[in-house]
């Protein structure tokens, strides 16, 4: 049936009864007040309102609206509006996607202006966690934390958890992170926390240069990092050059001291850090994996290169082995409890301190036992690239990245005369060819 045929004024009455033919996919109904305009009805009997029309050549129909929400008077008009714009050239459904489109950058800008900085912080830390190692991204994470939960651990006797040094920065929008803003908070953190500020402030300029590279934040970020100004980074000042270490003549006294503490595993893990030069989070960490007797070797998780591999040299073979084997971890918790099971050793501060006192060592920090580690290489002249391969630095020149390639029996060559010499200085007596003592299991 042709329009002409099936053409009529659309009444009420005239849109209820229309129905669709057996048979047919779909039947048309044209309204004569309005050509442009028909009612369609489908097999199941729905029935919606169509504009159709010709626009450049071509037939284009556009969808109007249901018989059940369109009145016709409505629906009409609505064909007009459509009919003039297809008049003019205007192809309506261009103008309601850009529309939609438009309403669209609209929501999303409303929703960047809203979007709170701890917000993309998470969006932030998802993004770069595959380039990071897990003690960085841990880092990161502690950076935000609100605080307040009870622990044993790392509160320094006040029983809960401190917030993060950049969490009073979380629930801002991001459009308010603002240099000044930044500077304020870097007044507040420097009176309490310069050092962990310090490192808040890098992380903080490193997240907002991100933020600045995407899309959906770089317009509410002002053109130039407002991490990045002269204030913020005077109120938290530099960092001081930090120069504890043992001297030659201490190390006697200091052995003297640590062996003396009567938590073995804690004894041990002290005396593993001056005789490795490695972080003392990275010792920490050591898995009972890691211990390869048969090659010598510890493997350890480096923050630099991921991972490395250094000598096992004979002493520290022999402490290793004289502690009891009760977990997965070389250095295990030693509290009691349910929130401890599965755990590394709290870093033995205060008892590496008391023994400091006891042997009149003043200053002393387990990250000074790393320094005393390369100090002290330098009464034997060991070849720097050596050092620093051991300690886990990054090569320092051109040979030392890509021509130097130095195997771990070489290493060894070098590692076990330090641990010798140091142990000299000790005055302690090791036969360094005697098997190291069998691994105990004890249970826990």
């Amino acid at each position: 049936m042709s329009k002409l045929q099936n053409r009529v004024r659309l009444t009420a009455g005239r849109v209820d009864a229309f129905t669709c033919p057996p048979g047919k996919s779909q039947a048309f109904l044209w309204d004569t007040d309005t050509p442009a305009l028909a009612l369609r009805v489908t097999p199941t009997g729905r029935k919606t309102y169509v504009f159709e029309s010709r626009l450049n050549g071509d037939t284009i129909r556009i969808n109007i609206g249901t018989a059940t929400d369109w009145l016709i008077e409505k629906a009409r008009g609505e064909a007009q509006r459509l009919k003039v714009l297809v008049d003019s050239g205007q192809d309506p459904r261009e103008i309601e996607r850009q529309q939609q489109a438009d309403k669209a950058a609209a929501k999303a800008a409303a929703a960047v202006q809203a979007v709170t900085v701890g917000e993309v912080w998470a969006v932030y830390l998802e993004d770069r966690c595959p380039h990071w190692g897990e003690r960085h991204h841990a880092d990161h994470v502690k950076l935000v934390q609100a605080g307040g939960e009870v622990s044993k651990r790392g509160t320094r006797g006040r029983g809960v958890t401190v917030a993060g040094p950049l969490h009073p920065l979380m629930g801002l929008a991001l459009r308010d992170l603002t240099a000044p803003v930044i500077e304020a908070w870097a007044a507040r953190e420097a009176q309490t926390r310069p050092t962990s500020a310090r490192l808040a402030w890098r992380c903080l300029k490193a997240f907002l240069s991100w933020c600045a590279e995407q899309p959906e934040y770089a317009p509410v970020l002002p053109s130039v990092n407002p991490a990045k100004t002269k204030k913020a980074r005077e109120a938290l000042g530099k960092a001081g050059v930090k120069q504890d270490a043992l001297l030659k003549e201490q190390l006697r006294a200091w052995f003297d001291a640590v062996q003396k503490i009567g938590n073995p595993i804690a004894a041990a893990y002290l005396q593993v850090l001056v005789l490795t030069g490695a972080r003392p989070g990275e010792v920490l960490g050591l898995r009972w994996e890691d211990v390869n007797t048969k090659w010598k070797g510890l493997t350890i998780r480096d923050k630099v290169e991921g991972e490395r591999v250094i000598p096992l040299t004979p002493y520290v073979s022999h402490l290793l082995h004289s502690l009891p084997r009760r977990s997965d971890w070389v250095f295990p918790s030693t509290a009691r409890g349910k929130d401890t099971e599965g755990q590394t050793l709290s870093i033995p501060r205060a008892p590496h301190n008391a023994a400091c006192a006891v042997a009149g060592i003043e200053g002393l920090t387990l990250h000074g036992l790393r320094r005393s580690f390369k100090s002290l290489t330098e009464w034997l002249e060991i070849p720097a690239g050596v050092v620093a391969q051991i300690m886990g630095h990054k090569p320092s020149a051109t040979a030392e990245k890509h021509y130097t390639v130095r195997p771990l029996d070489l290493l060894r060559v070098h590692h076990e005369r330090i641990e010798a010499w140091i142990l000299e200085q000790a005055g302690i007596v090791f036969d360094a060819k005697a098997a190291p003592g069998a691994l105990r299991v004890v249970a826990s």
